[in-house]
């Protein structure tokens, strides 16, 4: 067991230093040697968790659609408890696992990306956040519980400020997160 549960962390490790590398320098720009350096092993014990570069920063972009897809779970609640949900969920997480906010910067980037694989970049496209929700603003408009406004819109405020939150809270981590209601008022019926 004690076996099992040092490869685990040491696969961790390399998640965490990947990531802050991808981060820093990009996709392209990160070598694998350098990630093996961050961790103190050899590149080619790297290989043995993560066979390529690619798999590693597949691994990570896996990592944060399946948080987001926790979110997207709750396909059944009233649409403004959606984004009360989506947001304190959101911003609990990112307060409390730095990873979690650096996540965000790596999708972000991952976008803008050319260097990706088709992969990738089929991975990416799957993300549908933002056109889930809006059709949930279309629903709360018309129940009266989210604002009259263009639906896509709406749910691009909302998001674009979680994201640009998390992103601020990953390049410093002791930054306070605004209260959930704040970002909810985005889309809240007044």
């Amino acid at each position: 067991m004690k076996r099992a549960e040092q490869k685990e962390k040491r696969r961790q490790e390399i998640l965490n230093a990947g990531l802050d590398l991808f981060i820093r320098k990009g996709y392209s720009a990160t070598r694998t040697a350098e990630i093996a350096d961050a961790v103190g092993m050899s590149e080619g014990l790297l290989f043995h968790y993560f066979e390529t570069k690619e798999k590693l920063y597949l691994t990570l972009l896996q990592i944060a659609a399946e948080g987001k897809d926790k979110i997207f779970e709750l396909k059944d609640e009233a649409p403004l408890s959606f984004f009360e949900h989506t947001a304190e969920t959101i911003l609990n997480y990112i307060t409390k696992e730095p990873f979690a906010a650096k996540l965000f910067v790596l999708m972000n980037r991952a976008q803008y990306n050319e260097a990706l694989s088709a992969q990738a970049c089929n991975f990416l496209m799957r993300q549908k956040d933002i056109e889930y929700s809006v059709n949930v603003i279309m629903q709360g408009q018309k129940d009266g519980s989210i604002r009259s406004g263009n639906p896509l819109a709406l749910a691009t405020a909302f998001f674009m400020a979680i994201q640009g939150i998390a992103e601020n809270i990953a390049r410093n981590p002791e930054m306070p997160a605004p209260s959930p209601e704040w970002i909810v008022d985005i889309v809240r019926s007044k």
